[in-house]
Order: structure tokens, then C-alpha cells, then sequence
């Protein structure tokens, strides 16, 4: 079956020969996969002279050999550096750094990649590139927060209103010079199916085949990637960002290595501080909570089977709508005025009594995600982010994070950024984090 790749570019009136150019890389790859689909992957160059994903980053054989080839480009936006530093300033971030110094260009990228059991799938994901006339482009991979609607991925859903500020996290480091790729993770945005949350495996390998799709998308502009990554993220992100930090290093793909990590505010250490934080101290908010372990919950679910009925572990009357509210299709907001204040009101007494305590196959869902700090050497510096103050993400989960990573003899900095409650605390990190990435460069 054929997979037509497409392209959308919105016709501008300062389109300059760059961007024209990578409107003729969305033709080629149409022309290459309609005319020619089995041989996209092994073909040398396409009409342009553009490599292809299979010969650009080595692969071609196996059940990933497609792995990282471009489905679609599209044009989402282009902003001049004044409108730049307005979203910027809308976002909440502050100081001489959060200035853009670039306007930007959006662009919605779909590639293949593999869901959470191995499959052939797609994802989509924003790329960032900022407008000036460097050649060869520095690199910062941004993984985002929790979202439940696909609609609020970085890069959106086709003829839907965008997430309001999303994007802008993009906007600060791709104003700073940086090509900035940021994924929807598996099942949000233009992604199938449902976002298997909080399942660190498959947030890793989204974030290295959308690397290796930004890297063909660049190709044909007469750009390139530089092969060192600066690796971020927040909350969700913040772990998945710790993921696709060990990836990098340990060769998951052969172009890219890492060259800066600096999570934010992540949940690092779900069994032995997020969970016991938010269902048996108290210390984190109640419906925040919820929000976050029924959401996990869901997710995990398709994975690793934790149960049969979602009477199970939901009470009632929640159990009967908790995972049609995890659909893809309702916001936070929808979902949280359909939430109980409190854990006990929502979970079984079994449920928080297994979190707690986990056996099976919870606690093999806990160890498979609960790994981007434990069991690896980092061979560059670490700067970890997070606030003493937050009552969503436990903080001792950077604190627990620290210890595994000093155990290992890496080199790494906890920044608390304040008593402080969690969005803050992205707002109040991520500038430091890029201060520090151009620090790395020099």
C-alpha cells in the first residue's frame, strides 16, 4: 500500500530561496513515494540530490529501516523576530536570554516511527529553525509537559486552533539560533491512535527518529544539523528529555551525540517519589494528582495490562468515564472538572495500596519508565532544574534523580528555582537552561 507524502507551503511574499528550497525537498519526497515507494528507503539521492532517512542515518534493514523517514513537511508559520519576542514575553519567560534574536519557522514534520510495542508507526513533530543564514545549524531537542488533546502538541492537528504559547518554548531557543525540534510523542498531534503517557521507551525513540527526520527536512534548504544535541524538557518532558539524553549518548543513532542536558522539573522517580508524594503523603495537589496517576493509569493499561475493568482501580462513578476522558479528544481543563478532589475519592483503596506497593506488571511499569536517571554514566555535565515549591512533580524526584546520577560519578548541578509551583518553574528554568547551552558553545 502507498503512502503518499505531502507538503503545505504558504505562499509569502518574502519567501527567500531557502524556504523555497524546502518546499522542492516536500515535492520530491511526494514524487518519491508515489512514483516510487519501495524505493524511497534504499534510493541515493532524490530529484533535488537530497539523501533519503535510510541512507542519511544507516539504516535499511529490519523492522527499522524506516525508522526516521519523512512523511510530510509542512509550513506552519513564520514569524518575525518582533512577533517572536512577543510570544516569548506571553509565555512568562523573562531576562536578556528569553530575547529572540531570530525571527522563526514552523514546520509540522510527520515521520515513521515505532509505537510503545515495536510496530511501524508515525508521529509528528514541530521543527523550529530560526531565519538567519548560518549553514550549519546547532541543535536543541525540547520534549514537552503533559497534554491530554492531541490538538496541543507542539505541532498541532491539521485545520484545528492551535494550543495557545505552546509553541513559544520553541520560539526561545530557535530565536536563539537554534534549529529546535520538539515531538507530539506517539498519539498526539497528527500522530494514530491514543499517547501511551508517560511510557519513557517510546518517548525516546519518537524524539530520535523525529531528529533524524528534521535532519533530511534541513538537508535541501543547504542547512545541516550539527551532529551535538542540547537535550530539555519539562515535566513529562523532563524525564523524556533524561531518556533521549542516555539514547544519544549510548549510539542510538549514528549521527547525533549528546552535547547538553538540562531536564526540567520531571517525575524521574515515579515509584519511590511521585507516587507515595501524591497518594499517601499528600504533599502534591489532589486533583492535580489525579489528573496525572489516571492519566497514567489509562495509558498504561494498553501496555502492560493492569487490569481488566476499569472498576478495578477507578471508584465509582468515576470508573465509567476515566478512560473516555484520556481519549485524545478532551482538553485539561474538560478533564479536571470531571475529577474529584482527593485520591481516595477517585482510586480503590487496592489501586493505592498497589501503587505503593507494586508487584506484576505496575511494578514492571515503573522500572521500564523510572530509568532516565538510573543505570548510565553521563559523559558530559548534567543541569537538572526544579522547584522546592512545586505540589505537582514531588521535588524529591530531583533530588532522587541527583543521587543515581552522582552514584555514577556524573557530573551534575540540582538548581532549585524557588518555592515555586510547577509552571513557574518551566518559566524560571528553561532560560537558565538555554544561558547555559550558549555557554557550552563557546
Amino acid at each position: 500500500m502507498r503512502t503518499q507524502a505531502t507538503v503545505t507551503v504558504t505562499s509569502h511574499a518574502t519567501s527567500t530561496p531557502r524556504r523555497r528550497r524546502l518546499a522542492v525537498l516536500g515535492a520530491a519526497l511526494v514524487l518519491a513515494t508515489t512514483a516510487a515507494p519501495a524505493m524511497a528507503a534504499t534510493a541515493t539521492t532524490t530529484a533535488t540530490g537530497t539523501a533519503t532517512a535510510a541512507d542519511a542515518h544507516g539504516h535499511g534493514h529490519g523492522r527499522d529501516a524506516h525508522r526516521g523517514e519523512v512523511v510530510s513537511v509542512s509550513l506552519l508559520d513564520r514569524i518575525p523576530q518582533a512577533t517572536a519576542a512577543q510570544q516569548v514575553h506571553d509565555r512568562g519567560y523573562a531576562g536578556e536570554t528569553a530575547v529572540p534574536r531570530y525571527g522563526v519557522d514552523h514546520y509540522r514534520v510527520v515521520y515513521r516511527t515505532v509505537d510503545a510495542q515495536g510496530r511501524p508507526t508515525t508521529a509528528s513533530g514541530l521543527l523550529s529553525l530560526p531565519e538567519n543564514d548560518r549553514r550549519e545549524l546547532p541543535v536543541v531537542a525540547y520534549e514537552h509537559g503533559t497534554m491530554a488533546s492531541k490538538g496541543e502538541a507542539p505541532s498541532g492537528v491539521p485545520g484545528e486552533k492551535e494550543a495557545p504559547g505552546v509553541r513559544a518554548d520553541s520560539v526561545l531557543f530557535a530565536g536563539a539560533g537554534y534549529a529546535t525540534v520538539a515531538p507530539d510523542y506517539l498519539g498526539l498531534g497528527s500522530g494514530p491512535g491514543l499517547h501511551p503517557y508517560g511510557h519513557l521507551p517510546s518517548e525516546v525513540t519518537a524524539s530520535v527518529d523525529l531528529l533524524r527526520a528534521a535532519r533530511t527536512a534541513v538537508h535541501d534548504q543547504g542547512r545541516r544539523l550539527e551532529r551535538g544535541v542540547h537535550v530539555t524538557g519539562f515535566s513529562q518532558g523532563g524525564v523524556a528529555a533524561m531518556g533521549l539524553g542516555r539514547a544519544l549518548q549510548q549510539g542510538a543513532d549514528p549521527h547525533f551525540t549528546l552535547a547538553g542536558l538540562a531536564p526540567v522539573s520531571g517525575p524521574y522517580d515515579s515509584q519511590h517519589a511521585e507516587a507515595p508524594a501524591g497518594l499517601e503523603k499528600g504533599t502534591l495537589h489532589g486533583k492535580n494528582t489525579n489528573f496525572l496517576f489516571a492519566y497514567w493509569l489509562t495509558a498504561m493499561n494498553r501496555t502492560y495490562h493492569l487490569y481488566k475493568d476499569p472498576s478495578e482501580v477507578f471508584q465509582a462513578p468515576y470508573a465509567a468515564t476515566m478512560e473516555s476522558l484520556f481519549d485524545g479528544t478532551h482538553d485539561s481543563g474538560q478533564i479536571f472538572a470531571a475529577l474529584p478532589d482527593t485520591p481516595q475519592q477517585l482510586f480503590t483503596p487496592h489501586l493505592v495500596d498497589w501503587a505503593l506497593h507494586p508487584t506484576g506488571e505496575l511494578l514492571r511499569a515503573y522500572q521500564e519508565s523510572d530509568t532516565g536517571c538510573t543505570g548510565w554514566h553521563p559523559r558530559i555535565p548534567v543541569r537538572l532544574f526544579a522547584a522546592r515549591g512545586d505540589k505537582d512533580v514531588a521535588y524529591e524526584n530531583a533530588l532522587s534523580c541527583t543521587r543515581s546520577l552522582r552514584a555514577a560519578d556524573a557530573d551534575v548541578t540540582l538548581t532549585d528555582v524557588g518555592d515555586i509551583e510547577h509552571s513557574p518553574s518551566r518559566r524560571a528554568a528553561l532560560p537558565e537552561a538555554l544561558a547555559w547551552f550558549r555557554g557550552q558553545g563557546k
